[in-house]
């Protein structure tokens, strides 16, 4: 078989955040095992997530419409420092936790100077941008669907609870509706750390899990809990990209998720 060379995220701890980097990692594949970050075969639910008895679901970019208004948020902080990268740099590390977004964009030398005043900053223009926030279609019936299927539901996102709350008020949804809510504010570490799944898999007493979520932060950090990470297209990543990560599956939004079979995933 030809080998494959997975994208692999190198973690520096160096300073305040980590910094992390890509590189290419060659992985011989055998016949007689599958890569440990390359696809797995399988279009339904149950035949890339068997045994599954608890599925975490990401929030920004995964449930609401919100990847692009947070790297505007970002860009907007940048800018009334005199920062100003790229947008594409900016979009690329939407969905890892602001404690490694600041390092990752503008180098460790602006997060040891500015990293606290940066996120505060973010937040207040995020804040703003709120109202433009927009539910992707299928979130309740994703959830009645797991539920259905004999499934633990828990939301894990990098973000803060406050803003995950905004999200559930603009789905129409509540805490209420799932096993467990966790947040940055759980834990000490965000994605690609795999800590906020860890947090939420065990606050929703749940033992094995199948992560849903939108970018290569969240396969990260799936595979770093020795998760199956099924990924949506709507953060903006390729499906190229999700799934040279290490996605199982990769749909284009979670509309297509609730209509897919999840019976059988629990085993």
């Amino acid at each position: 078989m030809t080998p494959v060379f997975p994208m692999v995220w190198e973690i520096e701890t160096s300073g305040k955040a980590g910094r992390i980097r890509t590189r290419p990692e060659e992985a011989r594949v055998d016949s007689d095992s599958a890569p440990v970050h390359g696809p797995i075969a399988g279009t339904d639910i149950a035949d890339v997530a068997g045994g599954t008895d608890t599925v975490l679901l990401d929030v920004d970019g995964t449930l609401v419409d919100s990847t692009y208004l947070h790297a505007l948020a970002w860009a907007r902080a940048f800018g009334a420092h005199d920062l100003t990268p790229p947008w594409w740099r900016i979009h690329r590390t939407v969905g890892m936790g602001g404690d490694l977004l600041v390092g990752e964009v503008c180098g460790e030398d602006v997060e040891d100077r500015l990293g606290d005043r940066l996120r505060s900053d973010w937040a207040d223009r995020y804040r703003e941008l709120l109202p433009e926030v927009r539910p992707l279609p299928g979130a309740p019936e994703l959830v009645d669907a797991i539920r259905s299927a004999g499934l633990r539901v828990a939301l894990a996102s990098s973000g803060a609870a406050e803003f995950t709350d905004a999200a559930l008020d603009i789905l129409g949804m509540t805490r209420d509706d799932f096993a467990a809510v966790t947040s940055a504010e759980d834990v000490d570490r965000s994605k690609p750390h795999p800590d906020i799944l860890g947090t939420a898999l065990e606050a929703a007493g749940g033992e094995h899990a199948l992560l849903v979520g939108d970018t290569v932060w969240d396969v990260e950090s799936a595979a770093r809990l020795s998760a199956a990470c099924v990924a949506v297209r709507t953060g903006g990543f390729s499906e190229a990209e999700l799934r040279e990560a290490g996605a199982v599956l990769v749909v284009d939004d979670i509309g297509v998720l609730a209509q897919r079979g999840w019976r059988g995933v629990s085993g």
